[in-house]
């Protein structure tokens, strides 16, 4: 049951699915940013349904035809070795999708900050991984953190807000958000060291990397 549950929390929380869930505070935030009035709109939809597909669908397609190749066993990728070529296949798609979105005169820079960051972030996973079995889900989910802390500092006087049918108006504020965050970093990290044979050092390794990349992300964009 708690393997189950564990298994649960890992797959909400995918790496993968970080980009998506920026994008989505961003929209809660402050969706101006975007051009358009709410996460409800459907521009937003459109953009998030774009956003989902070009960095969870496409890559996710990517690494699941790297087993048939027979570059990977299995799709734990337990061993440092099988992580190689998803890291390379996933960063190079990252880091494609955040040239595009800088360059992109629609898209804010924020946004395309924090796509940077993940990007970054890959990288350097990609290389601690020679040495240590860093967490992807952990660098994922300090990507995550940083990408919060950094919109506390820069819309921390505004509301997050959503209109749900059954529960009406829902407002949240951005301390909260990063509350949120990181009690769920604290749930991935207990799921991944309960699921996968791991020291606590590739975790918090994993965490830092992904903090310390969306921090760099945003220095070198917003004051370059």
């Amino acid at each position: 049951m708690i393997k189950s549950i564990a298994q649960i929390i890992s797959f909400i929380f995918h790496p993968l699915l970080t980009i998506t869930y920026m994008l989505v505070i961003l929209l809660l935030i402050n969706p101006y940013l975007f051009g358009v009035s709410s996460i409800g709109d459907e521009i937003s939809k459109l953009i998030l349904l774009r956003t989902f597909i070009t960095t969870f669908i496409i890559p996710l397609i990517g690494i699941l035809i790297l087993k048939p190749l027979g570059w990977v066993k299995t799709f734990a990728f337990e061993q440092k070795e099988e992580r190689i070529a998803p890291y390379i296949l996933t960063g190079l798609f990252y880091a494609w999708v955040a040239v595009n979105t800088y360059n992109d005169a629609d898209t804010p820079k924020f946004f395309a900050a924090f796509s940077i960051g993940a990007a970054i972030a890959l990288f350097m996973a990609f290389f601690v991984n020679v040495f240590s079995r860093i967490s992807a889900h952990a660098v994922g989910m300090g990507s995550l953190l940083g990408m919060v802390m950094i919109s506390l500092f820069l819309f921390g006087h505004h509301n997050m807000h959503y209109f749900s049918e059954i529960l009406g108006e829902i407002e949240i504020k951005v301390v909260d958000m990063l509350i949120i965050i990181l009690v769920a970093s604290g749930l991935v990290g207990s799921s991944r060291l309960l699921l996968s044979p791991r020291a606590p050092v590739d975790l918090y390794g994993g965490y830092l990397i992904g903090f310390c990349s969306q921090l760099l992300a945003f220095r070198i964009v917003l004051f370059n």
